[in-house]
């Protein structure tokens, strides 16, 4: 189980980061006023999540990310600690996409989860649901504005 989390933690940081260069591509220095846009490309369970969320004004590219109390590191241990294991007994493919908002106020409000397995799903909300920490909303011109996160969670057959 221990080998799952570790795939688990990888797997999020690699895909943090992933999202993280793809937002550097935003020009911090425009004259434009940007309004706040969703790449609906970039959300592979579209239909799903508009059912689940409410996506009005949410962006997925800002001049400034949101951030976790004391940086992305701190946000994977503080999740980790609160997602329940489920007992797979290492057959199946976990195959989980745990999107959420995080508001002009810093607080995560709107959870959903969209996968293979539905307990690991519930698990993979509720685990994102423990966490009360504020972040630091993200911006864009300099205002905050809503930010959709979208991480997946993955893991192979053993």
């Amino acid at each position: 189980m221990k080998k799952f989390f570790q795939l688990l933690a990888m797997t999020f940081s690699v895909l943090y980061f992933a999202q993280t260069a793809d937002s550097s591509k935003v020009s911090k220095t425009s004259m434009q006023k940007k309004q706040p846009t969703i790449n609906l490309a970039d959300i592979p369970d579209l239909e799903f999540v508009k059912t689940k969320l409410d996506l009005k004004g949410v962006v997925t590219k800002a001049d400034e990310l949101p951030e976790f109390p004391g940086g992305m590191k701190a946000f994977h241990k503080k999740y980790f600690e609160n997602i329940q294991t489920l007992d797979l007994q290492h057959k199946e493919k976990i195959d989980t996409r745990l999107y959420f908002i995080v508001e002009k106020n810093g607080y995560v409000r709107n959870v959903t989860a969209a996968g293979t397995n539905k307990k690991h799903a519930k698990e993979a909300e509720l685990g994102m649901r423990r966490i009360f920490e504020r972040w630091k909303p993200a911006k864009l011109n300099g205002e905050p504005v809503r930010y959709l996160y979208y991480f997946p969670l993955v893991s192979k057959k053993y």
